[in-house]
């Protein structure tokens, strides 16, 4: 018969579990800190010597990391998903940014659909309670502030798409525009106009999100990345102008 006894899971196995499905879920994220052993014990409900056991497994595994002096921390389980060499690659080539965008477009076009026909009402309650820090942001003239939110927007559409593969590179993605490898967002939102129409556009896609329609969503993602990629086209467009500008100028000036 097909049949083998059925072994009992270690309680240390158990926790293991449970930390990597919070890590797979996104709901731990990357250098995030965990609770003190006494605290994380307590809430698990199982022994210190349980929960070492589990904690050193997930050490060993490269999801946690334990910094002397400071805690265990959730490892950067993003660094594998683009080698350094593609990463200058890509900040070396502009081609690459208007790739990233269509490619954001296409998956967070989706994700919206995803979220807007998945999302529980709590998935619905962040994305909502995001914007509303969004227009606070936009009211304190905080463009600093906005542009990190904005990020944290389109994350939670995506958290709340349920589809953890999607989660996992999209994530990698916004750490690399994060950190300006695709284009600086700051510009984005230095001037006033601009950032009027993106709070407007965030907040076409928050209606569409609570009122559950998928495809208005879906086109209001669409046409919030499509005004991305046109900025940064006449942006650059302006740069190489006033570029050759300056170059007469200094012609002009030498003569």
């Amino acid at each position: 018969m097909p049949f083998e006894p059925v072994q009992p899971e270690k309680i240390s196995r158990t926790v293991v579990r449970q930390i990597e499905q919070l890590i797979l879920r996104g709901i731990l994220k990357p250098g995030e800190r965990l609770p003190s052993e006494r605290e994380l014990s307590e809430r698990l409900g199982v022994s210190r010597p349980s929960l070492r056991e589990a904690l050193a497994d997930l050490q060993d595994s490269g999801l946690l990391t334990s910094r002397a002096g400071a805690g265990v921390f959730v490892g950067d389980v993003l660094g594998s998903a683009f080698s350094d060499t593609l990463v200058r690659l890509f900040a070396n080539h502009d081609e690459a940014v208007f790739d990233y965008i269509a490619f954001r477009r296409d998956m967070e076009g989706l994700a919206a659909e995803r979220a807007a026909t998945l999302g529980t009402d709590t998935d619905l309650a962040v994305i909502d309670t995001i914007f509303k820090k969004m227009e606070t942001a936009h009211s304190k003239r905080n463009p600093t502030e906005e542009a990190g939110l904005d990020a944290d927007f389109h994350l939670s559409i995506i958290e709340a798409s349920h589809n953890v593969i999607m989660l996992h590179m999209m994530r990698s993605m916004y750490q690399l525009l994060r950190e300006g490898v695709f284009y600086n967002r700051q510009i984005m939102f230095k001037q006033r106009t601009t950032r009027d129409q993106l709070l407007d556009q965030h907040r076409a896609i928050n209606d569409a999100l609570q009122a559950r329609d998928a495809p208005a969503a879906r086109r209001a993602v669409e046409a919030h990345l499509t005004f991305v990629e046109t900025a940064l086209f006449e942006q650059d467009k302006a740069e190489r102008n006033d570029a050759i500008a300056r170059k007469r100028l200094d012609h002009e000036l030498r003569r």
